[in-house]
């Protein structure tokens, strides 16, 4: 039988498009002005729906739980959005999204602590682990950055010149995953 699309209303949602929903209406809902914030309102749209679709895309290519991983990439920024400050905002995901997952009762511990996990470590970029879920969170942020212009000009400005490096060699690695041109690696003005 088939379904009528929903547009993210009514009672029909998956846990993950619960998630995707929740993360939208934290940022359309929050009270932290955007000049205040570190990065803009459309930016916390964009990026995290944006990782979001690059998650599920490499969670496919990678034989990875298309769920999970989309939950892990739509939370990857979560203490950004519910905060407005990158300090530190990997742990404080972690810590942000354990409650919002338990809170929500879909979720088993272990799932909880696999989606943790990931956010917690998506900001180190430079380490390589064992984790695929840890994995495609730095790969799908890194990526998803990548598309928009002066990406390259901020990660030279803001990141040491070895993390630097491995950030474009993560968008260099995802882009011949996904069979896109290594050689244009960032998006040019």
């Amino acid at each position: 039988m088939l379904k009528d699309f929903h547009h993210f209303k009514g009672s029909e949602l998956t846990r993950s498009e619960k998630i995707q929903r929740k993360v939208v209406e934290l940022i359309l809902e929050s009270k932290i002005p955007d000049e205040t914030r570190e990065s803009s309102f459309v930016w916390e749209l964009k990026h995290s729906s944006g990782c979001c679709q690059v998650g599920r895309i490499l969670a496919q290519k990678r034989s990875l739980d298309i769920e999970l991983s989309e939950i892990i990439c739509i939370l990857h920024d979560i203490a950004v959005i519910v905060e407005g400050s990158y300090k530190d905002h990997a742990k404080r995901g972690a810590e942000i999204a354990k409650k919002m997952l338990e809170e929500s009762g879909y979720f088993s511990r272990e799932e909880i602590g696999l989606i943790t996990e990931a956010i917690a470590h998506h900001s180190e970029k430079q380490a390589y682990t064992g984790n695929p879920y840890v994995e495609l969170a730095k790969d799908a942020d890194v990526f998803d950055c990548s598309l928009y212009q002066n990406a390259k000009g901020f990660y030279l400005l803001h990141k040491p010149k070895e993390i630097y490096k491995e950030y474009v060699k993560r968008i260099i690695s995802v882009r011949k995953e996904l069979g896109l041109r290594q050689d244009e690696f960032f998006r040019e003005e």
